[in-house]
């Protein structure tokens, strides 16, 4: 694992420029370095340090970021987990419209050195964050290269497409807004011609499975299925299943603190 800090390159984006569409994800730990040594032997990440605070770090891979990582301070009680954050012009004004629209706002919008950023929860209990100012270093790269795609498993995709739509002006007449298409049974959310995510009908709010309920399922394409799954079970993480899918074969796993994620054999198909 390499932990030192890497400089960061002068080209910047801002959540003011892709507003609506995810921009980041980030995973909450109780312990950094477990969780670094974790995401290091499973998935071959290494590691710099983020711009947020000497509790978080920024996951790469062939030089190129992919993910976040922190272990916040108790105070705050945010879920441990992986999360998805979408890029917003007023981090206030946007927790505004979760409130009214009868969701959750679970912490936040706090302030950091680079941004400000809220941790919110949909009308099903799906977890999600909104992120107002800089993006990671090089984010442009992370885009274009997809190392993590995300898909909701909701209640209703299309009702779900309606409260985010709501929340983050998708397909509205802004220029540069995310678009929304329905395509068998699923919703897919385009930005700039490129897949998003995708938003799929059938969750269960009640269901014990944490699999089934609602929930935004972070996707990492890997070389091999099979091989990341054995070395998820000898790292103390647990392999809760396997399949076949569209998008080739992947398998949910949980990382020893019980966050979990799918790996899959290829990248999100455009």
């Amino acid at each position: 694992m390499d932990k030192e800090t890497t400089p960061a390159t002068s080209d910047t984006t801002s959540s003011h420029d892709v507003y609506g569409a995810p921009c980041w994800i980030t995973l909450l730990a109780r312990d950094l370095s477990q969780a670094q040594a974790f995401y290091g032997a499973v998935l071959g990440w290494r590691f710099r340090r983020a711009k947020l605070g000497d509790q978080f770090s920024t996951a790469m891979l062939d030089d190129m970021p992919v993910a976040g990582l922190g272990s916040p301070e108790p105070a705050l009680r945010a879920p441990s987990g992986w999360t998805p954050y979408f890029a917003v012009a007023d981090a206030d004004e946007t927790a505004a419209r979760i409130l009214e629209r009868c969701a959750t706002v679970a912490v936040g919008p706090l302030t950091f050195p680079v941004g400000r950023g809220a941790l919110a929860a949909d009308r099903d209990g799906a977890v999600f964050g909104i992120w107002e100012g800089q993006l990671v270093s090089d984010w442009l790269s992370w885009r274009k290269n997809a190392p993590a795609w995300l898909r909701l498993r909701t209640r209703d995709a299309f009702d779900a497409a309606i409260f985010y739509g709501q929340v983050f002006d998708w397909a509205c007449e802004r220029p540069g807004c995310c678009e929304v298409e329905y395509e068998k049974e699923e919703v897919v959310l385009r930005q700039e011609g490129h897949i998003v995510a995708r938003l799929s009908s059938g969750a269960v709010e009640t269901a014990p499975d944490p699999m089934i309920r609602p929930r935004w399922h972070v996707h990492f394409p890997v070389a091999d299925v099979t091989a990341t799954s054995e070395a998820v079970r000898r790292n103390g993480g647990m392999v809760l299943g396997q399949r076949d899918t569209p998008e080739g074969r992947a398998a949910t796993v949980c990382d020893p603190d019980g966050a979990l994620f799918t790996i899959t054999s290829r990248a999100f198909p455009d």
